[in-house]
């Protein structure tokens, strides 16, 4: 089953439920855990450990001037001002670069090749008996982390039992880990702005066909508002987590509430139950 953990904003939680939820899983069986944040990974602070690094790159347009004769068909097509004509030059902006190759397809005097750009890296380790974490890290000035959470997806397409940790928000990067997942925690506290981004985190989660289920982290007791509008779109209420001194500050140290208080393992274990049972996944 592979599991997303969401919010429509950050500080919720999100990475809290997702590691608390790997370490749980990783008692009973294997679980693979994927940092998708990758503007600022942090599931690496949790289960330190070595770990081997491989580099993401993209490939991206190279111009051969010798046989460019600088018609501007590329420029024409690249529709993010990558690319730009000169009557003696080509200029290239990689920033702008979505790779989508569609220049070397236009070019009428096959003027233009690709070669790989390093946007990023991916981390592996193995931090404890029966949980393979992977991280995506997005290389600082690079504007696209959606191709490191693309390969990072595709590193873990095979194993049996994933859960994603995506990025705050409801943008691209959040879109591409949420786009195949049999289902999605959605993490939110009963706050105004955590109702809000919580609706747009349901509307995304729907658009994109993905089951949802809602945790709610920080409670204090008064949840009206949100329990209300998960009743009013059918979203369970998979887990609440109570605003606590004591947990606050087992995460501030980087330390886990379920190696700390082993009792939450069994809260955890019936999360991830209920779960499979929102993706439709046989116990």
């Amino acid at each position: 089953m592979k599991l997303a953990v969401a919010s429509g904003k950050g500080g919720t939680g999100k990475s809290m439920v997702a590691a608390n939820l790997a370490f749980t899983l990783a008692w009973t069986g294997q679980v693979t855990l994927v940092d998708c944040d990758v503007e600022e990974p942090n599931l690496h602070l949790f289960f330190p450990s070595p770990a081997t690094r491989t580099e993401v790159a993209v490939p991206v347009p190279v111009i051969e001037e010798f046989a460019c004769k600088h018609c501007g068909k590329c420029g024409e097509f690249c529709q993010y001002g990558a690319l730009t004509v000169l009557p003696d030059r080509v200029l290239f902006f990689p920033e702008l670069c979505h790779s989508c190759g569609g220049c070397t397809l236009v070019c009428p005097k096959n003027a233009i090749r690709e070669e790989p750009r390093r946007i990023g890296t991916l981390s592996s380790s193995l931090p404890i008996p029966g949980l393979k974490l992977v991280s995506g890290t997005l290389d600082t000035g690079s504007p696209h982390a959606v191709p490191v959470i693309r390969e990072a997806k595709k590193k873990v397409s095979r194993d049996p039992e994933v859960i994603f940790d995506a990025s705050p928000g409801t943008s691209c990067p959040v879109i591409e880990t949420l786009d195949g997942c049999d289902a999605c925690i959605l993490v939110t506290e009963s706050t105004p702005f955590g109702l809000h981004d919580l609706q747009l985190a349901v509307d995304v989660a729907a658009r994109l066909g993905v089951p949802a289920g809602i945790v709610i982290n920080r409670s204090d007791g008064k949840d009206e508002d949100t329990i209300r509008f998960c009743i009013d779109h059918d979203l369970e209420i998979l887990m609440t987590i109570p605003f606590d001194r004591e947990i606050a500050a087992i995460q501030s140290r980087g330390d886990l509430l379920c190696r700390v208080r082993p009792e939450w393992q069994k809260d955890f274990s019936a999360l991830f139950l209920k779960c499979r049972t929102l993706a439709g996944v046989d116990q």
